[in-house]
């Protein structure tokens, strides 16, 4: 099959070197904003690249991998499946509700496909939590703890265009709770606050926040997260059960330590980012798109699908702004 590729900055270029590693995909096709890097990245693969979006939609491609600026993806998607072409986009598919509203109706009327980019329903112990829930081995959830923690902010360039720490990290965390304990979220109730760069309060956004989530079953779900934790990149969720409780992340690369005596555990190196955390999910997730487009498998996650999610964060943001709790009712009009 033929696949294009836009965008091979640092997600970008992972998802390149993926997708030229599969056999079934016999020619890749790259595209950048900066073209020069586009030649670059594809000479350095012997792939082949192409001047812009418009050359790439018209050269027959089987599937579209997705990996530009947020606020394209949305007409990339658009342009791509109304040329019929399966597609993978990075999250989110567009920068606000209404506009990801918009995505989901256009390509629910085009019927093609669309792979949402959420990484974690593609880890090892993502996967498992999910399976152990679903048999009932925890019994029935009480609680969840679910957390993204940054080594280190982003520049004061993508928090101003990221959309919040509610629709950019802790999207995440609301996607996998949905997805492990295939419950929806009815209620929210989210704070922030401010101790580090100025940049984060000018744009209107937070550099530490926190949410409880109800569940659809009065399950209570704890959100956290922060772009300051120095000790490495810790991401992950508790389950918390009448019969059992699991952890995913609780490994040895975990940037936490113990001030037990005697305890050393755990000792590796703490996990740099989210790129060395989640490399082998990222590959995963490629892989699960190329049977995607070679129709083997339903669609892992679906804009519809992400849209719930996306809600979910919309709602937090909400909460944070006006200090109250907020219905997914409310977000749905």
């Amino acid at each position: 099959m033929r696949i294009g590729i836009m965008g091979v900055g640092r997600i970008g270029a992972l998802h390149a070197e993926t997708l030229h590693s599969l056999g079934e995909v016999e020619e890749l096709i790259i595209v950048d904003a900066d073209t020069a890097r586009a030649r670059q990245v594809a000479s350095s693969m012997g792939v082949s690249w192409a001047e812009n979006a418009e050359r790439l939609l018209h050269n027959d491609v089987d599937g579209l991998v997705i990996a530009t600026p947020t606020d394209t993806h949305a007409a990339l998607i658009s342009a791509a499946v109304k040329a019929g072409i399966t597609v993978f986009c990075e999250k989110p598919v567009a920068t606000d509700v209404a506009g990801t509203r918009e995505v989901v109706r256009q390509v629910e009327k085009s019927g093609a496909q669309v792979q949402v980019g959420f990484q974690r329903r593609f880890d090892v112990g993502f996967v498992s939590a999910r399976e152990q829930v679903q048999a009932r081995k925890l019994g029935w959830l009480h609680t969840i703890r679910a957390g993204t923690l940054d080594p280190a902010p982003p520049p004061a360039s993508y928090i101003a265009s990221s959309g919040g720490i509610f629709r950019d990290c802790s999207v995440h965390d609301v996607d996998a709770v949905r997805w492990v304990t295939g419950q929806d979220v009815r209620m929210v109730y989210a704070s922030g606050s401010n101790r580090g760069a100025d940049y984060f309060l000018q744009a209107g956004d937070v550099d530490t926040a926190a949410a409880l989530l109800t569940m659809e079953d009065d399950t209570l779900a704890l959100i956290s997260a922060t772009r300051y934790n120095a000790a490495g990149y810790d991401v992950r969720l508790e389950l918390l059960g009448s019969e059992g409780s699991i952890s995913v992340g609780l490994d040895d690369r975990l940037p936490l330590r113990s001030t037990e005596p005697g305890v050393t555990w755990p000792a590796g190196t703490a996990y740099a980012n989210f790129l060395d955390r989640f490399r082998n999910a990222y590959v995963a997730e490629l892989e699960a798109f190329v049977d995607l487009v070679g129709g083997r498998i339903a669609n892992p996650c679906s804009p519809a699908d992400a849209l719930e999610t996306f809600y979910v964060a919309e709602a937090c943001e909400l909460s944070r702004r006006e200090s109250r709790a907020v219905t997914l009712t409310e977000v749905r009009l």
